[in-house]
């Protein structure tokens, strides 16, 4: 049996996963307690809280493990994890992905950008970040985004068997899908070869933020509005749908575009911006101006009704979006 690196003080080592619907968190978080329990004889458990189960909607799997002798008996969210493994790296925009985490944690995120650069954007003040592009591997290898990430995480967490996994992994789809098997085995082989890490130490004289429960509220019977104003509306214009994109964008090239609204008559989010302008004999039609990123979810229904090849598919890429998006002119909303 082996030991584990580190435990809290219940005896727990305990890993969380942030992802979305549709990138098979909830499917690696089994996986992994799998491992655990039958490949090197741990205590495990894994669960999964999601609020709608849709594609593209906030997802965070729970995993913990322990020795044999201690008994689990704690079904709650993992606040306090050793591990976070972080499938969609714009879901820092809206989530607090890395709440809890000790000096010590590891932090593992689908990305291609370098680990400083995370830390930056993480607002990371310690702790070991490491980076593997799950979203390119999974794209090469015809696969799921899960298996590269396990891959990673098998290689953070070296006290599990990634041969073991293998077995996992050929178990689980050789009955129904085996022309699969293979595919996916690569993708978790170059998941644990191509992740990269790197350890930060916490500054001098600094120290982690505090801990706060994601339950507790932020307004209380003292701080909370008069009047029951409702500070976050939930409604269409506010809210953001790059973190639902799955690894996908449309690009637009408006010297191909011949303004048909195809692409507008398929879109589920209304991210088309569209002016009404003279045409060539001074007639007013309307133009297509562009594509507003926050309310695209990378569908690409547009790119297959598209007729000329105007609008293309390529990798998401948050500095491409927030460069080339054409914001909507709302004249009755500030945004």
């Amino acid at each position: 049996m082996v030991s584990l690196p580190k435990m809290n003080e219940l005896g727990f080592f305990e890993i969380r996963l942030e992802s979305i619907g549709g990138l098979g968190a909830n499917l690696a978080g089994k996986m992994l307690a799998e491992a655990g329990v039958m490949g090197v004889g741990l205590n495990g458990v894994s669960f999964s809280s999601y609020g709608s189960e849709k594609k593209g909607s906030p997802v965070k799997a729970h995993i913990r493990f322990c020795g044999p002798d201690t008994n689990i008996r704690d079904t709650s969210p993992v606040e306090r994890p050793h591990v976070v493994g972080i499938f969609h790296e714009s879901l820092s925009k809206t989530v607090n992905v890395i709440s809890g985490i000790y000096e010590d944690s590891l932090v593992l995120v689908n990305s291609t950008r370098t680990t400083a650069e995370l830390k930056e954007k993480m607002k990371l003040k310690g702790g070991t970040i490491a980076v593997v592009d799950a979203i390119g591997i999974a794209l090469e290898e015809k696969n799921r985004v899960n298996m590269a990430m396990l891959g990673a995480l098998f290689r953070l967490c070296d006290f599990l068997d990634a041969e073991f996994m293998k077995g996992v992994i050929r178990k689980s789809l050789e009955k129904k899908y085996p022309q699969a098997v293979q595919p996916a085995i690569r993708t978790f082989e170059r998941g644990y070869n191509e992740v990269r890490f790197e350890t930060f130490e916490l500054p001098a004289g600094e120290t982690m933020p505090a801990f706060v429960r994601q339950d507790t509220p932020i307004l209380g019977y003292e701080t909370q509005p008069q009047g029951g104003v409702i500070t976050n509306p939930g409604n269409s214009i506010l809210k953001d749908l790059s973190i639902s994109r799955a690894g996908m964008m449309p690009q637009f090239d408006d010297d191909k575009c011949i303004h048909c609204a195809a692409c507008d008559n398929v879109c589920p989010d209304f991210c088309f911006v569209w002016d009404e302008l003279p045409d060539k004999k001074g007639r007013p039609q309307m133009f297509l101006q562009g594509i507003d990123y926050q309310y695209c979810k990378g569908c690409l229904k547009c790119v297959v009704a598209c007729p000329t090849e105007a609008l293309s598919k390529s990798r998401d890429d948050d500095e491409y979006a927030e460069k080339h998006r054409v914001p909507h002119r709302f004249d009755r909303a500030i945004v």
